[in-house]
C-alpha cells in the first residue's frame, strides 16, 4: 500500500482513524538509507540538539548540555528509509509511526525551524526540485476542491475541536494582554475576544453595519459583531461548523442578525460595509489568490474596510518552497498555502484597487496560543480516543500543533492583521500598529 493511500484517513464510526504509513522498501530507500543517516548525523553536529540512538550512542552539537532539546531515534533504519523516499514528509510520517520522539517536541522542532538550511547541506539544495514532491492535482482549491479540503480538516467532528479549544471555540491566534509572564489557559478566552474586537474595530463594525465574514469557524466573531448591532453574513465550507454555528446563533437569539451559509467565497454577492476574514486566506491556494483579493474588492461597499488575519512566511522562503508538497499539506491542510506579505502587496497592486492601511504582528501571540492548545490536546488524550481517534492520529495532531508552535517561536512564520481599503483613500500609506 502506498503512502498516498493514507493522505485521507478512512472514516470509522464518525471519526477519522489513520494507520501508520508502511515503511518504504525498494532500491531508492535501500540506497538512500545510509546517505540519509550520514546527512542527518552531519547536520546534527551543527544544531543545538542531543540525538539519542538505540544502544546509548549520541549525536548532536549540544552533547555537553544536558538541558538541550533531545530527539530520540527509536528505529534509525525505518526513519532513514522514509526520508530517503519522501523527504520531510517522511520525517513527519516517522513520528506518526513512533520511529522517533522528543520529550519536548516544540523545542526540537524550533531548533530545526530556526536553522532549516543546516539540515540539508547547501550543495544539495540544487536537487530540491527533483527530490521533493509536487502538489497533488486533487487538492487544488477549485470550488469543488476547496470543499473537499475544508471537510478533510474541519469536519473531523465538533467534539474533537472542543477537546482542546477554549469555550469560545476560536481556532486562530489570540491576542494576549501581555506575553510575560507566559499566558495561561485562564487567559485564552479573553485573549480571543480581544483579538476579535480588534479586528471588528479595524473594520469599523458598529450599530447598523453590514458585515461579510469569510470563514465562519464556530461562530464567535459573527456573534460578537451582531452584539455590536451589525448584520452579519458568514460563509463556511464546513458543514459541521455551519451546524454548530447556527445552533449558537439560535441560542443567542440572534437569527435575525446572523446568517451562516455553506458557500464558496467565489459565489458571494452583495456589498458590505465591512469584510472580515480570519486565517482563511491560507486555504485559498497560490493560483487563486488574485481572484480572492478581487472578490474582497468586489463585495466592499464604498468607504468600507476589510480586516484580515493572515499567517505569513518570509518571501524568500515562499519562493523556495511554493511548489513543494509538505507534510502539513499531505496530512493536515490539503491545498494549503501560506503567502508572504510581499506577495499580498504585489497581488493587491496588480489585481485590485485596494491598499494596506494598517499592519499588526501577532506571531509570538500565536506561539503561546498553540502552546496552550497542545497542552490541552495532550491532556485530553483519553477523551480524544473515546471520540474514535487512535494513537497514530493523535501523534499526527501533536506533531502538527508542535510544528506550528515552533514556526512562530522561531520566527519562521508570522501572523498579521491587515486592514485594506481603496487606495485612493490613502491606503498606500502603510502604518505599523503596535499590539
Amino acid at each position: 500500500m502506498s503512502r498516498r493511500s493514507f493522505a485521507r484517513p478512512p472514516v470509522v464510526s464518525g471519526a477519522h482513524r489513520i494507520a501508520p504509513p508502511p515503511v518504504p522498501i525498494g532500491t531508492r530507500s535501500a540506497l538512500g538509507r545510509p546517505v540519509v543517516l550520514a546527512l542527518f548525523e552531519r547536520a546534527a553536529q551543527r544544531l543545538p540538539l542531543r540525538i539519542e540512538l538505540p544502544g546509548g550512542a549520541w549525536w548532536g552539537g549540544a552533547l555537553d548540555d544536558p538541558g538541550a532539546p533531545r530527539l530520540v531515534l527509536h528505529d534509525p533504519d525505518a526513519f532513514a528509509r522514509r526520508i530517503a523516499v519522501s523527504g520531510l514528509i517522511g520525517f513527519g510520517e516517522a513520528y506518526m509511526a513512533g520511529e522517533w520522539s522528543a520529550p519536548d517536541l516544540p523545542a526540537v522542532l524550533t531548533v530545526l525551524a530556526a536553522d532549516i538550511r543546516a539540515v540539508v547541506p547547501r550543495p544539495l539544495h540544487v536537487f530540491r526540485p527533483l527530490l521533493l514532491p509536487r502538489h497533488p492535482r486533487a487538492t487544488k482549491a477549485t470550488a469543488s476542491g476547496a470543499r473537499r479540503n475544508a471537510a478533510h480538516h474541519y469536519d473531523l467532528s465538533n467534539d474533537f475541536f472542543a477537546a482542546f479549544l477554549d469555550e469560545t471555540l476560536t481556532y486562530s491566534a489570540a491576542l494576549f494582554e501581555r506575553l510575560e509572564p507566559a499566558p495561561t489557559w485562564d487567559d485564552l478566552a479573553a485573549a480571543q475576544h480581544r483579538k476579535i474586537d480588534r479586528l471588528l474595530d479595524d473594520a469599523g463594525v458598529g450599530p447598523g453595519s453590514t458585515v461579510l465574514e469569510i470563514g465562519t469557524g464556530w461562530g464567535e466573531l459573527a456573534l460578537r459583531a451582531a452584539r455590536r448591532g451589525a448584520t452579519v453574513r458568514s460563509l463556511t465550507l464546513s458543514s459541521q461548523q455551519q451546524r454548530h454555528a447556527r445552533q449558537r446563533v439560535a441560542a443567542a437569539g440572534l437569527t435575525d442578525r446572523v446568517s451562516i451559509e455553506l458557500l464558496d467565497y467565489r459565489h458571494v454577492d452583495g456589498r458590505y460595509d465591512a469584510v472580515v476574514s480570519v486565517e482563511m486566506i491560507e486555504a485559498v491556494g497560490y493560483d487563486y489568490l488574485p481572484g480572492y483579493l478581487a472578490t474582497l474588492e468586489r463585495v466592499l461597499a464604498p468607504g468600507g474596510r476589510i480586516a484580515l488575519q493572515v499567517i505569513t512566511m518570509p518571501h524568500d522562503r515562499l519562493r523556495a518552497a511554493r511548489r513543494t508538497h509538505t507534510w502539513i499539506q499531505e496530512y493536515i491542510f490539503p491545498g494549503g498555502f501560506l503567502p508572504s506579505e510581499t506577495l499580498l502587496a504585489q497581488l493587491l497592486s496588480a489585481h485590485t484597487g485596494l491598499g494596506i492601511t494598517h499592519r499588526r504582528s501577532l506571531g509570538h501571540h500565536y506561539e503561546h496560543t498553540l502552546r496552550l492548545w497542545l497542552e490541552r490536546f495532550t491532556a485530553a488524550a483519553d477523551h480524544v480516543a473515546d471520540l474514535g481517534f487512535d494513537e497514530v492520529f493523535q501523534r499526527m495532531w501533536r506533531l502538527y500543533l508542535a510544528y506550528s508552535e515552533a514556526g512562530f517561536r522561531s520566527d519562521y512564520l508570522d501572523v498579521v492583521h491587515l486592514v485594506l481599503c481603496e487606495r485612493d483613500r490613502g491606503a498606500a500609506d502603510l502604518a505599523a500598529v503596535r499590539t
